[in-house]
């Protein structure tokens, strides 16, 4: 390959750094590297975003490439073309001679060709006696030689940041079209959840993709879809629990309701009504020691309920989800503060076969916190429990009568949960 020394070009046109820059690369470029030169054109054709350069750049490049005859660039040959301003038009597909200045200069800014230019700015060759070429002046092409492992890089790049975007789109395409066929099935089905507001989340997220969106905002819209679904699909399943309970045996056993409160088959034995006045005393005996003697000698009349109801703020949620981890896997997006707890319930319910009516009673009477807290403990007494609607409607009849309250129950449920630690551990 010819080394040749800096030139600048002629006339009024002024150097730059990418002039200089592209000139150091075709003096460096090692010896013996070729490139097929419609292969690297197809490769710049990729990576054009990259190199910065327009479609009709690359057309007027194409055009100089064809005045190279071998169909090989070699960095040790001649890579110097010097076609008419008429010609390189008539290639470029009849492009106009100021357009066709235009795209050289960006060609030549983005370092792919270097001006050769004459003493007097024309484009010639000079021969030797055998014909072959001695010095020429036109456009070098060895900076596409020198560049070709970078190019290639960047249309790496390209490629797979395109194949990145085609899988996101793909990927957003698929949750809209589950989505929205999940909640209209949802809705058609009347199945309960909080379908509105859902519909609500899904509504901005199923616009129409613009073809300038990039990567990161892909990005954001798939996870949002994504956590949208997981979602949805959490409600359904809740509601396909319920199905399979409810063509079960033990569904049958939720239609026998014991009229009688007191009754140990539908409440725990621990918490019937001769038993609750002193559970609910020894939880609050460390503070009221004077009342637990009153209640256990059974001489006052006002309601153990309305005078020991300990409000929901008592129990920290820490509390209640360690004597009732079970209903954090029922969580659409963990249980964080109370109305987490009450919404969660409220979905738990629908699993246990507990009807809407036994529901809003006991929110009724508790208040939707302490109707989350026994929702929670009958989910995690599990098996225990055959008939958990019956069970929330007794125990809301003795919440009215005054004889229940939440603590017990779940001092109860903290210490099974510690002998299980225990026995494991030991």
């Amino acid at each position: 390959m010819n080394r040749e020394m800096t030139t600048t070009p002629f006339g009024r046109r002024p150097m730059s750094h990418a002039m200089l820059e592209a000139q150091a690369a075709a003096r460096d470029c090692p010896a013996m590297q070729v490139a097929d030169k419609w292969k690297l054109f197809r490769t710049i054709t990729e990576a054009r975003p990259a190199l910065g350069v327009s479609d009709r750049s690359l057309a007027v490049l194409h055009a100089l490439l064809s005045f190279h005859k071998p169909a090989e660039l070699d960095s040790e040959g001649n890579l110097v073309v010097f076609p008419s301003n008429r010609e390189l038009s008539m290639r470029a597909h009849g492009m106009a001679p100021v357009t066709l200045r235009r795209h050289l200069a960006a060609l030549v800014e983005a370092g792919l060709i270097i001006r050769r230019d004459s003493p007097n700015g024309k484009r010639y060759v000079r021969r030797d006696q055998e014909g072959g070429v001695k010095t020429a002046f036109g456009f070098d092409l060895s900076p596409l030689v020198a560049r070709a492992g970078e190019i290639e890089q960047f249309a790496a790049a390209i490629r797979a940041e395109d194949l990145a975007k085609r899988l996101l789109r793909e990927r957003i395409s698929l949750h809209r079209r589950d989505i929205a066929k999940m909640i209209i099935f949802a809705e058609e089905q009347e199945l309960d959840g909080p379908w509105s507001a859902i519909s609500e989340r899904f509504i901005p997220l199923a616009r129409p993709l613009l073809r300038g969106f990039d990567r990161l905002g892909l990005d954001v819209l798939a996870a949002a879809l994504d956590d949208l679904r997981l979602d949805v699909e959490k409600l359904l399943e809740i509601h396909a629990n319920y199905r399979k309970s409810n063509a079960s045996d033990v569904q049958n056993e939720r239609h026998i309701q014991n009229q009688n409160p007191d009754s140990s088959s539908e409440l725990e034995p621990g918490f019937r009504k001769d038993q609750g006045a002193n559970a609910e005393a020894s939880w609050n005996d460390a503070s009221e020691p004077e009342s637990t003697k009153e209640i256990d000698a059974g001489v006052t009349d006002q309601p153990i309920h309305s005078r020991y109801k300990l409000p929901p703020k008592a129990f920290p949620l820490g509390l209640i989800l360690k004597a009732c981890p079970d209903i954090v896997d029922y969580a659409l997006r963990g249980i964080e503060s109370w109305p987490d707890l009450v919404q969660t319930a409220n979905l738990v319910r629908v699993t246990l076969g507990i009807s809407p009516d036994a529901w809003n009673q006991a929110v009724e009477t508790f208040g939707a916190n302490e109707a989350a807290i026994v929702v929670a403990a009958i989910l995690q007494k599990g098996e225990a429990i055959t008939s958990p609607g019956g069970y929330l409607r007794s125990l809301t009849d003795k919440a009215r009568a005054g004889s229940f309250s939440s603590g017990p129950l779940l001092m109860g449920l903290l210490k099974a949960n510690q002998k299980q630690d225990e026995a494991r551990a030991g």
